[in-house]
């Protein structure tokens, strides 16, 4: 029997991926104007889960406050409307 039909095909896992803990932008509007969101204050919050590496922000909703927020990485939609409101968005390096 050829090898390529002797070997199970079970697909392939990558060892390196990094997982990351996501949470929607309007879920950051619980906190006050002017505060800092960081991935700490996110789980103090109860927005985040524990485990995995890093938090990535979803643009999905609105938000109205002015914050700064920062995690590892931002889609567009969400870095966009966080300057929108009058806040930034920092990133923190791996």
């Amino acid at each position: 029997m050829p090898l390529h039909r002797r070997i199970p095909k079970r697909g392939f896992t990558n060892i390196f991926r990094t997982e990351f803990r996501t949470v929607n932008i309007d879920r950051l509007g619980q906190f006050g104007a002017g505060s800092v969101v960081d991935p700490d204050s996110m789980l103090r919050a109860g927005l985040l889960k524990k485990g995995k590496s890093g938090v990535k922000v979803l643009g999905n909703g609105a938000i109205t406050v002015a914050l700064t927020v920062r995690a590892h990485r931002f889609t567009d939609a969400a870095a966009r409307k966080i300057e929108a409101a009058g806040g930034t968005a920092q990133r923190i390096q791996d």
